[in-house]
């Protein structure tokens, strides 16, 4: 009887931090939300610190496909110059004769789903030391002395540091860049392009294929991106984008 009632009581205070985060996120605009860190390590109950993390991450990541919706369309409607695009084909490392399509295929959106699936998955839902001190969600290596973070079980002849970024906009701005530009990520650009072509939604599931290259099994990382999209229902978020 006494675990009943305790039980009880945890699904009440869960619905009440719940009720709190719906009340916030509808009085607080999108733009704030992400101003300020929130403590993941501190919320107990799982449920509410997801929320909370999908809530942080969510306005940054519209921010940047809003900005990206915008780029796509000044080059679909011929509005850049020379020297813009070819500003654009030297950033995203076009070695190709520069083309309308060629941009396109590189400069497009994340859908949310995948964004929020390998940051909860590379951070630990916000509460790994890279992700708490340096805005890193995503795993992000660099590979110059003093460019970052030195792991503290890095192999002694390794050289790769751990990215530190100044804010969650800058690292969300680093992640998208890299994987619309990296060689390891060209099957996933070429998915995004197949869904565009025959007019589907670009959803994380699909997009999800193309990540082998992220982590080591490749196949394994694919599912348990999958599986987080899934269990937590984060294709709504690319219906809406």
């Amino acid at each position: 009887m006494v675990n009943k009632y305790r039980n009880i009581n945890k699904n009440l205070k869960t619905l009440f931090l719940l009720l709190m985060l719906f009340a916030m996120s509808s009085l607080v605009s999108s733009a704030s939300l992400s101003s300020f860190k929130p403590s993941f390590d501190s919320i107990e109950s799982t449920i509410v610190r997801k929320e909370v993390f999908f809530n942080y991450l969510l306005p940054a990541i519209h921010k940047k496909n809003a900005e990206i919706v915008v780029l796509r369309s000044a080059i679909s409607n011929g509005e850049l110059n020379d020297k813009q695009l070819n500003d654009l084909a030297n950033k995203y490392r076009i070695k190709t004769s520069i083309s309308k399509e060629e941009l396109l295929k590189v400069i497009d959106i994340l859908p949310p789903s995948l964004v929020l699936a390998q940051a909860a998955n590379e951070s630990n839902w916000g509460r790994s030391r890279f992700a708490k001190e340096y805005n890193n969600y995503f795993g992000i290596w660099c590979f110059s002395k003093g460019c970052g973070v030195v792991p503290k079980e890095r192999e002694e002849t390794a050289t790769h540091e751990v990215a530190r970024f100044n804010s969650l906009e800058d690292c969300i701005d680093y992640y998208v860049l890299n994987i619309n530009r990296s060689y390891a990520y060209e099957d996933l650009r070429q998915i995004r392009k197949n869904q565009r072509e025959n007019l589907k939604v670009i959803t994380g599931i699909v997009l999800a294929e193309g990540l082998g290259n992220y982590a080591f099994p490749g196949d394994e990382y694919i599912d348990s991106i999958k599986s987080l999209i899934n269990f937590n229902q984060l294709e709504r978020h690319d219906f809406l984008n």
